[in-house]
């Protein structure tokens, strides 16, 4: 089963006097190319959350946000009161050279650098353990999210997929056609230029050698087999690469047709094979 880079999960849990929440967010992208936001509180659990994103999403351009709300304090505060004091006594000096008029010292002292010092307090294992839970509990959601993007690429791909075989089939209708246009191209070319210049024997040689150019049989059997092992693969997890592997396999032959056809019906039908690749290899591009 294929699933999409894209996707988005959010879970929300509490713990004691604190409510998290987790947001992820996924986006196509060759690797894993993770971005972390969370409360400082969590920062040790940084190493953690790397390898269960890692383990459980293998890749894409991955957003990660952990907030936290509390109804009690998170953090504790300490004033540096000889700080404070200095503070106080010289901006009052200042207040009092400009003469201004005595004002609300304290409240500003308290903003000034390193007044008050602020410590985050450590968590406990439980809290961690529960933390992680969490977080897996949302790659979960974010990858059955995925798995509905995948289903909807995959009916896409399968369309497309039938499209090209079914106008693989009807290139045989033009082959014969395309034969015989070419061969009397050729000999009214020749008759223009007189038989009595020509040796025949050599004029037999040569046109079967450029008929046996202008034959597709090897063609058609590859591109077959392209399109069976690209709706096959489509049946495992993780494929997207491989997937694009064979998209390039399948525009090589399709390509391949285009430049041997000569005629107009064939180009046609080798036209819309290109339209469809292209969409395919889209497709793949946002494919896990």
């Amino acid at each position: 089963m294929i699933s999409s880079m894209t996707g988005f999960g959010k879970t929300n849990g509490v713990f004691g006097t604190k409510k998290v929440s987790v947001e992820i967010r996924s986006l196509n992208s060759k690797s894993l190319d993770l971005n972390l936001k969370f409360n400082s509180q969590y920062k040790d659990l940084e190493s953690d959350i790397r390898r269960i994103i890692a383990e459980k999403l293998n890749r894409g351009k991955i957003d990660v946000g952990v907030y936290l709300e509390s109804s009690g304090l998170s953090e504790s505060g300490s004033i540096n009161i000889e700080l404070a004091k200095q503070y106080f006594l010289d901006i009052r000096a200042l207040n009092e050279q400009i003469g201004n008029q005595p004002s609300d010292y304290l409240s500003l002292i308290l903003k000034m650098p390193d007044v008050v010092h602020y410590q985050t307090p450590e968590i406990s294992a439980e809290e961690k353990e529960w933390v992680l839970k969490l977080i897996s509990d949302t790659c979960l959601s974010l990858i059955n999210f995925r798995k509905q993007e995948g289903e909807a690429i995959r009916e896409d791909l399968e369309n497309r997929i039938n499209a090209i075989q079914k106008d693989l089939l009807e290139i045989p209708k033009f082959e014969s056609e395309r034969v015989t246009t070419v061969k009397d191209r050729i000999q009214k070319g020749l008759k223009e230029l007189g038989n009595n210049l020509l040796d025949q024997n050599r004029l037999e040689q040569e046109m079967i050698f450029y008929i046996e150019k202008m034959d597709i049989s090897e063609e058609k059997i590859r591109l077959a087999n392209h399109l069976d092992y690209f709706s096959e693969t489509m049946n495992h997890s993780f494929s997207g690469k491989k997937l694009g592997f064979i998209a390039q396999e399948i525009g090589r032959e399709i390509n391949t047709l285009g430049s041997k056809s000569n005629h107009t019906e064939m180009q046609k039908l080798v036209v819309e094979m290109k339209d469809n690749l292209e969409k395919i290899k889209e497709q793949v591009l946002n494919i896990l």
